[in-house]
């Protein structure tokens, strides 16, 4: 029984010998076509991708042929544009001087013509003269009388007591610190109630604070 076995066994290795060699080649060949279509698709790619930098350098060529064109053109405008200017400036320059030569000739004609010698004058005898009349008698004209005019006295304009920055020693930012505090008139700093001098003497430690008030009668 032994013996019949082993051959059995050796035939299910070489069937599963044979299956694996099979198995074995199938994948190698679907690992070469993956292989293949992968190198199909890698060529795909980069064929459009070679065209279009083919094409992006031709492309700069040609703009850089275009630009290099235009450049010269523009180039030779200016140079012509200016050779143009130049000239009209040099004929301009020619008919200046030909207006200068023209007056200096002419000025130059004048000064010979004033330094020639004048034709001496005949002598003749002074004629009798006439017997003078008499002068008429001038009429004195009496001075007109001006009525002066009496001066326009000029109407003094009123002082805006609100306004403490009028005041000598209250600057802006102080004159708002008053007006929180209840000093809106300039009054108030002059003749100060007990209440305002309450008020004012928050404002102690500022400059000037003792002639404060003398200040203020100025004002008013």
């Amino acid at each position: 029984m032994a013996k019949k076995a082993k051959p059995s066994v050796d035939k299910i290795v070489k069937k599963v010998n044979k299956e694996f060699d099979k198995t074995s080649s199938q994948i190698e060949n679907l690992i070469n076509d993956a292989l293949k279509q992968f190198d199909s698709l890698q060529n795909q790619i980069q064929e459009p991708v070679r065209k279009l930098l083919k094409e992006v350098d031709e492309l700069r060529d040609r703009e850089m042929k275009r630009f290099n064109e235009e450049f010269e053109r523009r180039l030779n405008e200016f140079h012509e544009l200016q050779n143009s200017i130049l000239e009209r400036l040099g004929i301009a320059s020619k008919e200046a001087r030909k207006e200068i030569e023209k007056t200096a000739d002419s000025a130059s004609a004048k000064v010979s013509d004033a330094t020639k010698p004048k034709p001496k004058a005949t002598t003749k005898k002074p004629a009798a003269k006439p017997a003078a009349k008499k002068a008429p008698a001038k009429t004195v004209a009496k001075p007109k009388t001006t009525a002066k005019k009496a001066p326009v006295k000029k109407t003094a304009k009123p002082v805006n007591k609100n306004d403490l920055t009028r005041v000598k020693g209250i600057g802006p930012a102080t004159a708002k610190k008053m007006q929180e505090a209840g000093i809106n008139s300039i009054e108030q700093i002059a003749t100060p109630s007990d209440a305002d001098k309450e008020k004012l003497q928050a404002f102690s430690k500022m400059k000037g604070f003792a002639t404060l008030s003398d200040e203020a009668k100025k004002v008013l």
